[in-house]
């Protein structure tokens, strides 16, 4: 596409965006009466409109009902979620369940799919990951008895390059196929913004033996994903990132349909419990068959309930048209940034197949001054050390008029 450096193509761009209209769905927060540039949606996306009416309508339920409104209401409230979830990740109803927060659904899964013997016992992960992957990884490793010195792969680029090449990846796996118990990557890494190539790394992965999964964190809501035909084993994300759920808003789990009748070591609770029987309270665990069977306790309904209305957002619009503009958006933000390469450098890949809609920038000089500057102007992103200010324009809400007055905002900031 031929971007143009100028407020006017930007504003065209606009007005021929068929998603334009979303952007009135949401709360933009404000800075001395003007809505805020606001491309934070990596870290905490933006509340829809029709969010309070949604939580609002529980709170009513409880009040007027109270427990009767447990069977009659909630017992199945995450049921709601099924259907567009599966259609967010390219997943089967049967292969997704809403629950928990992400780095408690990771440890859920690893106790699964983390099964180290004496010759295959080390996990792989790319080096830089989230640190919460981390954590949860070496104490996996450590709980089993193993040395994360030398049970942990950390996947490390070339020599002065930040982002990984998918074919050193493909090779690693290879080269330690004998010893590789469990594969976890982030779908997309939240410093680089580097998207990962799930389906040849998964490919690979599953024909060394080793479990496949994926922390996707940065990615639902983000990429066109695929879990399904991929052959993904497993992969856990939040909600409260892109997919605009709110702060501490529950977060989602795949697992294959081959898993479905796991007979494999798990956490047990009584919400993974069949749901015929559950309420017998029967001392025997029997796990609903599919991934609502790693299910350990019931629903947060109130926070379920904003997950719904953004759901209902996402599943309107469709990943695929979501996936569309974001390209076109952050295309004209890579356009722009580049023009000032002598102040800034973009770390994230120019293939718009290796990114979502983040670009993470390093300001040659006082990055970290500019960033603050930028929040004095009204511009809400982020800092993540050492150097990187991460840029997310969020396709449902953020528009090409949006990236343009950043890059206006940032250009007077480094020159």
């Amino acid at each position: 596409m031929n971007y143009q450096a100028s407020l006017s193509f930007a504003e065209q761009m606009d007005q021929n965006d068929p998603l334009k209209d979303y952007r009135n769905r949401f709360h933009f927060p404000q800075q001395n009466g003007q809505d805020i540039l606001y491309f934070g949606g990596n870290s905490l996306g933006l509340m829809p409109k029709t969010t309070a009416a949604m939580v609002n309508e529980e709170l009513d339920v409880w009040e007027k009902k109270a427990v009767i409104g447990q069977h009659a209401h909630w017992e199945a409230y995450h049921e709601h979620l099924t259907a567009a979830t599966a259609r967010l990740t390219g997943a089967k109803p049967s292969e997704v369940v809403i629950m928990n927060a992400l780095t408690v659904n990771l440890h859920i899964l690893l106790v699964s799919f983390y099964q180290p013997t004496a010759k295959r016992n080390k996990i792989v992960i790319e080096k830089g990951a989230f640190p919460s992957d981390q954590y949860a990884v070496e104490s996996q490793i450590k709980f089993y008895g193993h040395n994360p010195k030398d049970a942990l792969i950390e996947l490390t680029p070339r020599d002065g390059e930040k982002c990984l090449r998918t074919k050193d990846i493909l090779k690693t796996l290879k080269e330690n196929s004998d010893s590789i118990a469990t594969i976890l990557i982030g779908g997309v890494n939240y410093y680089t913004g580097q998207a990962f190539d799930m389906k040849a790394i998964t490919k690979v992965g599953r024909k060394i033996g080793a479990y496949v999964g994926y922390d996707l964190a940065h990615a639902a809501g983000n990429l066109l994903l695929k879990l399904h035909d991929w052959d993904v084993d497993f992969a856990a994300w939040c909600s409260y990132k892109y997919l605009c759920a709110g702060p501490g808003s529950p977060g989602g789990v795949f697992v294959h349909e081959r898993h479905a009748n796991w007979d494999g070591p798990r956490f047990a609770g009584w919400w993974g419990h069949d749901k015929k029987t559950r309420f017998e309270m029967d001392p025997d665990f029997v796990p609903i068959t599919g991934a609502e069977g790693w299910q350990i306790s019931n629903a947060p309904i109130l926070s379920m309930a904003c997950l719904r209305k953004s759901m209902d957002i996402f599943d309107e619009v469709g990943m695929v048209a979501l996936r569309e503009k974001s390209e076109k958006l952050t295309g004209l933000l890579e356009f722009l940034i580049n023009t000032l390469k002598d102040k800034v450098t973009i770390i994230t890949p120019a293939d718009p197949n290796q990114r979502g809609c983040q670009l993470s920038l390093v300001v040659h000089e006082n990055g970290k001054s500019v960033f603050e500057k930028l929040s004095e102007n009204g511009v809400v992103c982020d800092w993540r050390e050492p150097d990187v200010i991460r840029i997310a324009p969020a396709p449902l809400y953020n528009s090409y008029s949006d990236v343009y007055r950043f890059f206006e905002i940032l250009k007077s900031l480094v020159e």
